[in-house]
């Protein structure tokens, strides 16, 4: 488990990087709309999130990607869909300073996506569904 969550950290560091990275070079030296630009850093920094993942974090390379990369990208999708509305409402009905407030939504979906990562996106068939396969 500690292995998996130096890996977990260090793959979401640095899709962070690019994710931030992309968005600086579409606004800056090409003009792009944040927004925009928010979404293609979001799809770029998706790619580095999940093979990562998938190579280091869960070690989940006998898992196919047509099972692993729709469930991986849902679990991305719904994650920041959490961290917006949970920063929303901790901001709108908490008396949490703006920081204070990210900190924490950040460490829950940070918890929220390794789970879901661990638990559905990168989990093989259950020993069940193995054996009612066999011939």
């Amino acid at each position: 488990m500690s292995r998996e969550l130096f890996w977990f950290g260090v793959v979401g560091v640095s899709a962070m990087l690019v994710h931030f990275g992309v968005v600086a070079w579409l606004l800056v030296p090409l003009g792009m709309a944040p927004l925009h630009a928010n979404v293609l850093g979001f799809l770029i920094a998706f790619q580095v999130s999940y093979w990562g993942h998938r190579q280091q974090t869960f070690q989940a390379r006998h898992i196919p990607h047509r099972q692993a990369l729709p469930r991986f990208f849902g679990v991305a999708c719904l994650s920041f869909v959490v961290n917006e509305a949970m920063y929303a409402l901790l901001l709108r009905f908490t008396p949490l300073n703006y920081r204070a407030a990210l900190l924490l939504v950040l460490i829950v979906v940070a918890a929220l996506t390794f789970a879901l990562s661990k638990l559905w996106a990168f989990r093989g068939p259950s020993t069940a569904q193995k054996l009612h396969r066999t011939p």
